[in-house]
């Protein structure tokens, strides 16, 4: 063979191959699927922005991906305008129907209902903003029309992709409750209820045509007619299997529900660090405000030269510090008066650093008193957060154009399988998002209707002087906040490379009685010198799964997406290196 053509060969299966980084030229995109992650390239290509780019990511992951992000759930936009360096956040987070109470989780004996019992429910199902949310972004930012930008997922789901380990091992987990109802079973599992085989080709006809619908209809073929009032009968009457033994509790969402619905244009958070400027989701994703606080926390520490295992005690604790603050004090900001001005302020900062000691606390620690940082130092009542119970489910995409516009962006269904009720006929799964708010009242994440739940996602940004300098962002409920703000410490601390910080084992500390932490992390070089700080370990297999865009100061950008976890992500550039 011409040795030029096995050149061209060579490079067309370099730039063709999935990997989880990539370095070059021109618009970029990280996700955790191949099929995503090429679709919302193929938009760059042919003249679409970022913003498309990420939408088209977003419903190819709907198809491949449906048990972590779907049109039955909800997500946050970080939106950089290259042209008017302003960045612009979209809050499509779910909310709760119009007659939600602060009592929906407690059952007649007056504790509150099983978890379990709240996830597999219509009672956990909040009505979906995804769709409004691209409605939204589109109409600000889109170059393309949503018709032409859902095409290659209805592809997807009407020709089908390869089910993969993580699919499978997502659709077994699943098995029994999906099992549970008959149009879940229908769509995920094959006719002996099992999940589909690795290898296997999975379609979804359903979600094609419901696609279609948006496809000709806009955001108005979800909020109103057939979907609409299917979604409302599907939550009010869940398509149980007949002899389930599972108590599957009716929800109250109605079609007016739908209709009512309206994503947010809200201004993002804003902090400093190190002369970088950190630009994430504002309320009701505590998000932004957590990684903010803890941010400031540590800006008083130099972890760039003191020893490893102490700048990670550092980190652990400041994260404990601003877990407690986040759950005394966060909820939506329609609903609560937050003292964010307080929480985000230098001063509380150096103030609530007196908390942080040379070892780690005990246990769960208070919150702070950031009220004297106000400018109106009221004191509403501060209850004690509940348990922590969000799913750990989720997924992120990051993307770039090559005139400079980047997305980072959080959706979500919330459990792995959200409510495991999926829209009969229509091919995609509901969330379970309200099971997102403390289940009993009173409390700033209190249920209320018309409420959105407290969030975790955190889409970010970083600045310097100015310029973009990365962007990212992972799914992993609570513990997306702890995983940002460890990639962040990771490059911007302990100069590490985007791709090497989202590869690096992880820990994450929420203000609990011991911190969850991947093998790596616990047997790694630092792991015995944290133990003697008194630090107390729960192993877990992996945490997150981080995607992220790095820009160079020559131009150039490198995409990463996670190399192994979940098993790994999908990086790729217009023009690679």
């Amino acid at each position: 063979m011409n040795k030029a053509i096995v050149l061209s060969v060579l490079l067309l299966q370099s730039v063709t191959l999935a990997a989880p980084t990539a370095t070059g030229q021109g618009g970029a995109v990280a996700t955790v699927d191949e099929n995503a992650t090429r679709a919302a390239l193929g938009v760059l290509s042919s003249g679409g922005n970022a913003v498309d780019a990420a939408i088209t990511a977003a419903a190819a992951i709907g198809v491949t991906e449906p048990y972590s992000c779907g049109i039955g759930g909800g997500g946050f936009l970080v939106i950089y305008d290259a042209a008017t360096q302003r960045v612009t956040t979209i809050d499509s987070r779910e909310t709760a129907p119009r007659n939600y109470t602060p009592n929906v989780f407690i059952g007649p004996d007056g504790k509150a209902i099983p978890f379990d019992e709240r996830v597999n429910s219509g009672l956990s199902v909040g009505v979906p903003g995804l769709v409004a949310g691209w409605d939204e972004a589109l109409r600000r930012f889109g170059s393309k029309p949503l018709r032409e930008l859902l095409q290659p997922a209805i592809d997807l789901a009407e020709n089908g992709f390869t089910v993969d380990q993580t699919f499978f091992d997502q659709t077994k987990a699943n098995q029994e409750r999906f099992g549970a109802f008959s149009s879940t079973r229908a769509t995920f599992l094959n006719a002996q209820g099992e999940p589909h085989a690795v290898g296997s080709t999975f379609k979804n006809p359903d979600l094609a045509k419901t696609y279609r619908l948006l496809a000709e209809q806009g955001r108005d073929g979800f909020y109103r007619g057939e979907v609409a009032s299917a979604v409302a009968q599907t939550v009010q009457q869940p398509p149980t299997v007949p002899g389930t033994q599972r108590n599957v509790r009716k929800g109250t969402l109605t079609v007016d529900d739908l209709r009512a619905y309206q994503a947010i244009v809200r201004e993002p958070t804003q902090s400093t660090y190190r002369g970088y400027t950190i630009v994430g989701m504002p309320m009701p994703s505590s998000g932004g405000p957590t990684i903010a606080l803890a941010l400031n926390l540590l800006e008083g520490y130099d972890l760039s030269s003191a020893p490893r295992a102490e700048a990670l005690h550092r980190y652990l604790e400041a994260s404990r510090l601003a877990f407690a603050d986040r759950g005394a004090y966060l909820g939506d900001p329609q609903f609560v008066d937050l003292p964010l001005e307080g929480l985000l302020s230098k001063q509380y900062a150096a103030e609530r650093r007196k908390a942080l000691g040379d070892r780690a606390a005990a246990g769960s620690v208070p919150p702070g008193d950031p009220y004297p940082f106000q400018n109106d130092p009221s004191y509403p009542m501060r209850p004690q957060a509940a348990k922590d119970t969000e799913g750990t489910s989720t997924t992120h995409i990051t993307v770039s154009d090559r005139n400079g516009n980047i997305v980072a962006y959080t959706c979500t269904i919330e459990s792995t399988g959200g409510s495991g009720i999926t829209v009969p006929g229509y091919g995609f799964l509901l969330n379970n998002e309200l099971t997102d708010f403390d289940a009993v009242a009173p409390h700033p994440n209190a249920p209320e209707a018309g409420k959105r739940p407290r969030s975790s996602m955190s889409p970010t940004l970083v600045f310097k002087d100015g310029k973009p300098v990365m962007a990212l962002g992972s799914p992993g409920g609570s513990t997306i906040i702890t995983t940002v703000l460890q990639s962040l410490v990771n490059v911007l601390d302990f100069g590490m490379t985007l791709p090497e910080a989202i590869a690096a084992p992880r820990a994450t500390q929420r203000n609990g009685e011991t911190t969850t932490a991947e093998p790596g992390f616990i047997n790694g070089n630092d792991g015995q010198a944290l133990l003697n700080l008194g630090h107390k370990f729960t192993e877990t297999a992996e945490i997150g799964a981080a995607t992220g865009i790095y820009f160079h100061p020559d131009g150039t950008v490198t995409a990463a997406a996670e190399p192994t976890r979940r098993g790994g992500g999908s990086a790729m550039v217009e023009n690679p290196r």
